[in-house]
C-alpha cells in the first residue's frame, strides 16, 4: 500500500506544489483546501500521470471539518504518514486598524487550523506506529515588516507548537518540523484561470545571495526529505528555505 500524505491548502501556491511532488514521488495524496474548483483541478492533474489524489472542501479552522477530512481520508487511502500544515491566510494591515475579528480569523487558519490537523492526523499515526508532520511556517515569525502581525505571530506560534509537539508526539514515533519558506514565488502554480507567468527585477534576484526568487519546488524538495527515513533522526526543528536573503544585510544608499 502507498504511503499517504494529507496536505492542508494543497488547491494553489506551495501546496499545490507539494501534493503533485509527493504524488509523484509515489504518495497518495489526500488535499484540502476552501476553493473547491482549485482542489479538483490538482487532483485531475495527478490522476492525468497515474497518482492517487482526493480532495476535500474543508476549513481548517474547523474542528468538525478537519475530522472529516482525516477520517474519509483514512477511509479511502488506508492510512496516513505524512501531514503538511500548509494553508495559511494573511490580513496586512497598519497595526492601528487591525481589527480583533481580522486577527482571530489568521490566528484561526494558521495557529488554530495547523493544531487541529496535527492533533487529529497524530491520532491515527500514533496506531499506526509513527509518521512525519510539517509545519510550514514563514521567515516572518523571525523577522517583519510594518503591518504583518497578525500573520507573524501565527507563523510564530506555529514554531512554539511546532517543538511541544515534537516533544509529546516522540514517543508515538511521530516526528514534527517547520520549514520557514522566505520570498517563494507562486503566481504559476495558481489555479489555471489565475495563473501568470512570474518577472523579477534584477534588484529582487539580488535580494538573495544565491541570486534569485524562490520556486515552490525549494520547498517541495525539503518536505520530501523531511518526511521520508533519511530524516528519522531529525525532529523539533524549524529549517529555513529563503537563499540566504534574512542573513543578507541591505543597506539604502543615497542616490
Amino acid at each position: 500500500m502507498k504511503k499517504t500524505a494529507l496536505i492542508t491548502g494543497g488547491g494553489q501556491g506551495i501546496g499545490r506544489a507539494l501534493a503533485v511532488s509527493f504524488a509523484e514521488k509515489g504518495y497518495s495524496v489526500s488535499i484540502c483546501d476552501v476553493d473547491k474548483e482549485a482542489g479538483l483541478e490538482v487532483v485531475k492533474h495527478i490522476k492525468s500521470f497515474g497518482g492517487t489524489a482526493m480532495f476535500l472542501r474543508a476549513d481548517v479552522a474547523v474542528e468538525e471539518d478537519v475530522h472529516r477530512w482525516v477520517q474519509l481520508t483514512l477511509q479511502e487511502l488506508g492510512r496516513i504518514d505524512v501531514l503538511i500544515n500548509n494553508a495559511g491566510i494573511s490580513r496586512n494591515r497598519s497595526f492601528l486598524d487591525l481589527s480583533v475579528g481580522e486577527f482571530d480569523q489568521v490566528m484561526g487558519v494558521n495557529l488554530r487550523g495547523t493544531f487541529l490537523c496535527s492533533r487529529e492526523a497524530a491520532k491515527v499515526m500514533k496506531e499506526m506506529g509513527g509518521g512525519s508532520i510539517l509545519n510550514l511556517s514563514s521567515t516572518r515569525a523571525l523577522m517583519s515588516e510594518a503591518g504583518t502581525e497578525a500573520y507573524s505571530a501565527s507563523k510564530g506560534g506555529i514554531l512554539a507548537l511546532t517543538h511541544a509537539t515534537a516533544v509529546s508526539l516522540g514517543p508515538f514515533g511521530i516526528r514534527v518540523n517547520a520549514v520557514s519558506p522566505g520570498w517563494i514565488e507562486t503566481r504559476d502554480w495558481q489555479h489555471s484561470a489565475h495563473a501568470s507567468i512570474p518577472q523579477h527585477s534584477e534588484r529582487d534576484k539580488l535580494q538573495h545571495p544565491v541570486g534569485r526568487v524562490g520556486i515552490p519546488a525549494d520547498i517541495a524538495g525539503l518536505c520530501l526529505y523531511l518526511a521520508s527515513d533519511q530524516a528519522e533522526f531529525i525532529t523539533g526543528q524549524n529549517i529555513v528555505v529563503d537563499g540566504g536573503m534574512t542573513i543578507k544585510m541591505i543597506y539604502e544608499e543615497d542616490e
